[in-house]
């Protein structure tokens, strides 16, 4: 089965970005984790985990998140063979140009400012379009 791993650390943002799958009707199995280390985890089976298997088609990464951030976390997965080509999409609320060029050297698939409002929005219904035909 497709999955999606997102890596979030705020309920709400979590449960909207359910809604939005379910809005764009994308098939999928979705995985959470609260932060980077976490996400991690379930990448790589460590501290007990089960691994996602097969790995995600795709990761929605928040960039400001407890104990690893998503700059950190991107970083690991490039510097992995195993994950680097994952197609990473960030959702943060951070606009600083600064996180987004950060983003962008790190090989990002998308980039979407939060809160995600999928009707005026047209980076994010790009972004969201595009995850979808990722994931079909």
């Amino acid at each position: 089965m497709r999955s999606v791993l997102l890596v979030e650390d705020d309920f709400f943002d979590t449960m909207t970005a359910q809604k939005a799958f379910e809005k764009f009707s994308v098939p999928h199995k979705l995985y959470t984790a609260f932060n980077g280390l976490e996400a991690l985890d379930l990448l790589l089976g460590r501290n007990g985990v089960e691994p996602i298997r097969p790995l995600p088609e795709v990761i929605l990464l928040d960039l400001n998140m407890p104990k690893m951030n998503g700059h950190e976390f991107l970083t690991e997965i490039r510097n992995n063979p195993e994950l680097r080509d994952i197609p990473v999409f960030i959702t943060t609320t951070s606009g600083m140009d600064m996180d987004r060029l950060n983003a962008q050297n790190l090989g990002v698939s998308g980039y979407i400012l939060k809160p995600l409002d999928f009707e005026s929005s047209t980076d994010m219904v790009d972004s969201m379009n595009l995850l979808e035909k990722l994931l079909r």
